[in-house]
């Protein structure tokens, strides 16, 4: 993979990146490709790599900001930490929310299970979570939707559990919806807007939609880069 290619921002400060579907930002026990292993490739002249300033899971796709020196991670955890960055996500989901928009608040919990992992489960003891969602667009056959969410809070696995919740789970989801899926999981990270600079015009960078997720979201109502 040629990292650069992937690059959809670049200042003095930070980066922001498209980063693919499937493949994990950190290596795991096992080895195996990941994105971190690609950072030296992003120095652009500095003395070490960026720096991951939040995560995306493995098989979600789109803008990821990684900050260039340690002054630079410290004021994107401040953003992110006070919700002053602005994540607008793109999901299929099969079949339509309550309503045109609307706002899921339902707090999570992180629950382990014998000889299955851990999930991410609503719970009154869990922690707060709220997502708004706007419906985009539907299938021809009421099937599947098109949603855009921003979260508010950024919680692990969030948006996942909450379109669960919600009745209408991200498609090819098999750990929070159907199990029996062959899909890939259509959730894309579409944009990421930040006040970086006091003073200054907002940061903006916008993911465009990978290949293999423009089918479904094509028969949702998707007419290309002009939305």
């Amino acid at each position: 993979m040629n990292i650069l290619d992937h690059l959809l921002f670049r200042d003095s400060w930070i980066l922001i990146i498209n980063k693919p579907a499937g493949l994990p930002v950190h290596g795991g026990p096992g080895g195996g490709d990941n994105l971190e292993r690609y950072f030296e490739e992003l120095r652009f002249g500095l003395k070490q790599p960026p720096f991951l300033a939040h995560r995306l899971d493995r098989d979600t796709s789109g803008c990821l900001a990684l900050g260039r020196h340690k002054q630079a991670l410290r004021r994107l955890g401040e953003l992110f930490s006070k919700g002053r960055v602005q994540k607008t996500y793109w999901a299929i989901v099969t079949g339509s929310p309550p309503e045109l928009e609307g706002q899921i608040s339902a707090p999570l919990k992180k629950i382990s299970r014998r000889d299955k992992g851990w999930r991410m489960i609503v719970a009154p003891d869990g922690q707060n979570a709220v997502t708004d969602y706007r419906l985009m667009g539907t299938s021809q056959n009421k099937k599947l939707s098109w949603l855009e969410l921003k979260p508010q809070t950024g919680r692990t696995h969030q948006l996942r559990v909450h379109l669960a919740h919600l009745g209408c789970s991200i498609l090819g989801d098999r750990h929070y919806g159907d199990r029996e899926s062959n899909a890939k999981l259509h959730l894309h990270a579409r944009s990421l807007a930040m006040p970086l600079y006091e003073g200054k015009p907002t940061i903006e960078a916008k993911a465009p939609l990978p290949e293999h997720l423009k089918g479904m979201f094509e028969n949702c109502g998707y007419k290309g880069e002009t939305c």
